[in-house]
């Protein structure tokens, strides 16, 4: 059984949200909040494995929420659940350490298939959404000196295969799912994500998947 916190301060929408967790049978709703507050202290109370996150929330936004329980410890899979507008405002609370983000308007299978995949350990970025945030990183970034080693001149470029890895671990796929969609071995995966983290100078996928957006490369 997967065990889901919800913050959500619209009443209509976290009705929905609850209703439509209820019928699935590996998930259970064990919290609810309507403030960023009350979604903190809901979460270290409950200890759930999946936290899902509205972006804007009165008395602490998906930020306060996400960088509080990280500063106790607590900080769950933490799945954003946004507007197509808040899509910049998504990639930071992401940097701040949740897992994930999907627009609101998603369908039952896509939500429960995102907190499975979340509760497994893995990511998920919703492709659209990322290819419009990386578009206006770029934006953004133009003009502006590189900061991080992974973007110097002489750095080994992302090949084709490699990018291919990539938007499958922003759709959330496992190394088992990557392998299949690509027809390649699951050992092989591996050795495609660790080179990527290494390319691009980073711990984790899920910066793996933010660096990649910001650089276009998704």
């Amino acid at each position: 059984m997967i065990r889901i916190v919800l913050a959500e301060d619209h009443t209509l929408v976290r009705d929905g949200i609850r209703t439509l967790l209820g019928l699935v049978d590996d998930l259970a709703l064990v919290g609810e909040a309507a403030s960023g507050i009350a979604a903190v202290d809901v979460v270290v109370r409950t200890r759930p494995d999946v936290l899902l996150l509205d972006m804007r929330m009165p008395e602490g936004d998906g930020l306060f929420v996400v960088t509080e329980l990280a500063r106790r410890g607590a900080l769950p899979a933490t799945l954003i659940l946004t507007t197509f507008d808040d899509d910049e405002a998504a990639i930071e609370v992401i940097r701040a350490g949740a897992r994930g983000f999907l627009l609101k308007d998603v369908t039952l299978d896509r939500l429960v298939s995102a907190v499975r995949v979340l509760a497994a350990g893995q990511t998920l970025i919703q492709p659209a959404l990322t290819a419009r945030a990386a578009q206006k990183l770029g934006e953004a970034a133009a003009g502006r000196p590189a900061t991080d080693a992974g973007a110097a001149g002489d750095a080994e470029p992302i090949s084709p295969r490699e990018r291919e890895v990539l938007r499958l671990l922003a759709a959330g796929y496992s190394n088992r799912e990557i392998a299949r969609a690509l027809f390649i071995a699951e050992g092989t995966v591996k050795n495609h994500v660790s080179n990527i983290l290494t390319k691009l100078c980073v711990r984790d996928r899920t910066r793996a998947v933010l660096k990649a957006a910001e650089r276009g490369l998704l």
